[in-house]
């Protein structure tokens, strides 16, 4: 069986009957390579069918959330592919970088450092990972720690990738729903060596009240195809590389 939304339903029925899954055996049962089934389990996951772990996966928990859904699938696996082994990158908090952290290979070696309660949950998984949480006062609104404390400990970090939650992105650059958030964000640019951005098509030409940083500041961005095209093409003319990705609206 070689068409691969056949094999994903094959794989959501075993997981909804036996309520986990194991890689090599259904690489055995459908005939293709176990990597081929690691991507389809990555994008299960992605889409919130399932939860990856060493060797396979397993079903959500009753009352879990399918966060994030196939919209945001494209994006995390695409955005994924952006660290490398070894890196020390930084997760913000949202469902996008959600999305890549569920997207991310089972196999990669890295450091990764978050905020976000939700994306280390999803990490746990990941024994290849080093995974550090910074803590402080959880802002229910953001789904992070984001106060003194955790900009206090942001400062202490130089990470080669920051993947940037953006409430918003425009000409005139990044911007935060939230204070205290847009200060977060500006202290995890200023540890950074790379920034990149994954977003929705929607937050694409859009604007929020507080100010992060200007475009300039912003290295690639990954984006659901049909954002606007005139503002994306002044995204680009500031130096951001932009990626579609996706169907169109």
């Amino acid at each position: 069986m070689n068409l691969r939304e056949d094999r994903l339903l094959v794989i959501e029925k075993q997981l909804v009957e036996r309520g986990r899954v194991v890689s090599t055996e259904l690489a055995e049962m459908l005939g293709v390579p176990v990597d081929m089934i690691r991507r389809d389990l990555r994008d299960l996951a992605g889409r919130g069918v399932c939860r990856r772990v060493y060797g396979g996966a397993v079903k959500p928990p009753v009352g879990a959330s399918r966060v994030p859904g196939a919209q945001l699938s494209e994006l995390g696996l695409r955005a994924a592919s952006l660290i490398s082994p070894g890196q020390v990158v930084f997760f913000d908090a949202g469902r996008t970088n959600l999305a890549i952290a569920h997207a991310l290979d089972l196999e990669l070696k890295a450091t990764v450092v978050t905020t976000s309660p939700a994306i280390a949950a999803a990490l746990i998984p990941h024994g290849n990972i080093e995974l550090v949480v910074i803590g402080g006062r959880i802002d229910r609104l953001a789904g992070a720690a984001i106060g003194a404390m955790a900009v206090q400990s942001i400062r202490e970090w130089r990470f080669d990738l920051c993947l940037l939650g953006a409430c918003a992105i425009a000409e005139e650059g990044v911007t935060a729903l939230y204070v205290e958030d847009a200060a977060m964000k500006r202290a995890l640019i200023d540890a950074s060596v790379e920034v990149a951005v994954a977003a929705i098509a929607g937050k694409v030409g859009t604007r929020a009240p507080f100010h992060v940083a200007p475009l300039t500041r912003v290295s690639r961005m990954i984006v659901e195809k049909g954002a606007p095209v005139a503002e994306l093409e002044r995204i680009r003319a500031a130096g951001v590389e932009v990626e579609e990705v996706g169907a169109d609206e």
